[in-house]
Order: structure tokens, then sequence, then C-alpha cells
């Protein structure tokens, strides 16, 4: 095998995908309740999509940040306004780990400082300081380690405020909703302290929104569930349902100066028609109310199944937990049921992270083979 072997895989080949469905070649049908990571976000091989993608790499699929490129233009205009964010400022990149480097490059110009602070159970990526500020040691390498990162409980304001008064902090990054972790969530006040702590610090409030972005959890962001307003927003994956796009809007207070960030590959013309794409989508089929009622019904279902003892998440980004291992039970279900869930650093958790376009009739197919499952175990 000349593939460098760090992923451990399923043995599933997808051929072919439909809104909420994944094909094989044999041809199995499988119900995508995972999105690939919480990528698609408005279905597999939305129409619009297709056609948008299409003419656009008729005209241009790429070229460099050294020209114009209007298409970024549009979409620099259109992501404030959507995302309810006004006077943010959007700089593009490729993928979610490059977003969180790029706001943490942008607070340490900011402030001057360098220490970082995040939470136990925290994932912001895999590169640089992105992996330093993830609470996973098995994937930080010693060369990532010289970041200085310090951890905190999720949700102790009294530790971040003594961490934050000694001045040299360029930025607390936070998961409003914890993704790989397990769907912890914590306090409004919490939340709203940590905004509050770090305007009278002067340091940047990172909000890593690259999972839980672009209507996941019924609003555009998570953080919006609370009053603050983050320094730097960070996003990525359903940004372009698919297509490799990743961003940070950054508030207006933050000046721009040539040479401090910039990307080959990021805001490429492909990339904003997708990111485009998913905006339109997203307002046109009203998907962020859409995901609240799936919501609704899917957390209704639960009640159904004594062996789920927490429902965690919001809107679309929802887990399940039980008081065992789910590993056994999620090959059940993609090898037996054929649907696709996603695991957690908690391993009795299944996360549930469907297209934004996944109706109720989807969610009663899974909690009918779910059922079926743990009555054989």
């Amino acid at each position: 095998m000349s593939l460098f072997d760090v992923y451990p895989l399923y043995d599933v080949t997808p051929i072919k995908a439909q809104d909420v469905w994944v094909y094989d070649a044999t041809p199995t049908k499988y119900l995508d309740l995972y999105g690939g990571h919480a990528v698609i976000s408005i279905g597999h091989g939305h129409p619009k999509y297709i056609e948008n993608l299409t003419k656009q790499l008729h005209d241009i699929g790429f070229y460099s940040n050294a020209v114009h490129n209007p298409l970024q233009e549009a979409l620099g205009e259109k992501l404030p306004v959507q995302a309810n964010c006004p006077g943010y400022q959007l700089f593009m990149c490729s993928s979610g780990a490059e977003a969180n480097e790029n706001a943490l490059k942008m607070a340490s110009f900011v402030t001057g400082r360098k220490k970082v602070v995040a939470f136990h159970n925290s994932f912001h990526g895999r590169t640089s300081a992105a992996v330093a500020a993830t609470d996973n040691p098995k994937i930080v390498a010693p060369i990532n380690a010289q970041q200085e990162v310090e951890f905190l409980p999720l949700g102790d304001l009294d530790a971040l405020a003594a961490v934050l008064a000694k001045g040299d902090v360029c930025a607390v990054i936070v998961e409003f909703i914890q993704g790989v972790g397990g769907l912890d969530i914590s306090t409004a006040e919490f939340y709203e302290g940590v905004d509050k702590l770090c305007k009278e610090t002067g340091t940047c409030l990172i909000a890593d929104e690259v999972q839980a972005g672009f209507g996941r959890t019924g609003k555009f962001f998570a953080f919006q569930e609370y009053n603050v307003e983050p320094e730097l927003i960070s996003m990525a994956k359903g940004m372009g349902n698919g297509f490799p796009v990743g961003g940070i809007l950054i508030h207006p207070s933050i000046k721009a100066e040539y040479g401090m960030l910039g990307t080959t590959f990021g805001g490429n013309h492909l990339a904003c028609a997708a990111a485009l794409t998913v905006l339109e989508v997203l307002e046109e089929e009203n998907l962020m109310e859409h995901a609240l009622r799936v919501s609704d019904h899917f957390k209704a279902k639960t009640t159904e199944i004594p062996q789920i003892k927490n429902v965690k998440g919001r809107g679309l980004m929802l887990g399940i937990e039980f008081d065992f291992d789910t590993a056994a039970l999620r090959k059940k279900l993609i090898y037996d049921q054929h649907i696709f869930t996603g695991s957690a650093k908690n391993k009795n958790l299944i996360r549930i992270l469907p297209p934004l376009t996944v109706q109720n009739e989807h969610i009663d197919q899974f909690f009918d083979a779910l059922k079926m499952e743990l009555d054989k175990l």
C-alpha cells in the first residue's frame, strides 16, 4: 500500500452520493447522519451546487490572490450580513486548522503576546499552534509543544480570570459546543464571562465555529446563543459543502496590514462559488429553522430509548450518550443498518451531524435501526 497508513478505515467505499444518501458499488445505500465530519451542509449533490461549481469551472477555477477576485468580494459582503456579524471582514483559507492557525496568529499580532488559553476536551486542528491548543497529547509533536498554551476546565471563570490577570495571553480560543470532545456545552454565564474578561484584559476571543458554524446549531454561529462579541471567528467544514474552504471573520476594530496573513489556495474562484452557493441555499431553503425542527423531533425520539442516558448539543450538532463504549454499536449501524454516525473523544457517545436537509423520516429510520441493534446487545 503506497498511502501513508494513518487512518483506520471502515470497509465501505462510497462512489456516489445524493442529499442524505451515500452509495457504494454493490450498490448499497447508506443514510448519512455524519456528513463527513459535519462538512455536508446543504446535502450531497445539491443541484444548485453542481450547477454553480460547473459554471465556475468553465469560466475560471483558480488564480492567485495577487489579482482581483469579484467572487471573494461578493462573499466578503454577503457572509457578514447573512451571519449577522456586521462590520466583520473576511480572510479566506482552505481548512479549519488553517482558519484557527490564522486566528491565533492574528491575535498575537494584535496583542503583541504569544500565550494561548484553551479548554479541556478541545479540538482546534492538527497544525502548529492549532494542535498545541487541542487537548490531545497523542497528536502533539515536540515541534508543536513549543507553543505556550494553558488548558483550563470549561466553565471555570475564576481560573480564567487568574490566568488573564497576568497580561501575557494573546487569545482565548473556545468551541461554544465542543465537537470532537463530545458535545459539551457550558453556561451562558461562563461564555459571557469569558468575553467580559477578554475585553477587560485586552485579550482576543476566538470563537472556533469550524464544526458548529454555517447554521448547524440553528443559529449561523453557535456563539450567537449568547451575548458575546468575538474578535475572531474561525469557520470551515459546512462552509463549502465538501469543497475545501475555510476562513476567519475579523472584528472591525482590527486593522489590516499587507503581509499579515496569506494563502495560496484560500479564496480561489471555485471555493468562493461553493461558499456563496451554501449561503444561497441556507437562506432559500430556510435550513437553519429546519435544523431546529428536526432537532426537536430527534430529541423527542430519544425518550423512546431507555438506554440513552443523555442527549447533548443543539440543532443538528447532536450526541446521544450511553453507559457503554459505543464503538461496536456504531459498527453494527454501519455494516448491518447502513447508517453513518460519528464517534467522539467520549467513547460512550454517538455523534449525529447530518446534512441540514435531513428529514424527520430519516431520523425515524435511525431510531428504528438503533432500537433493533440495542435489543441484540
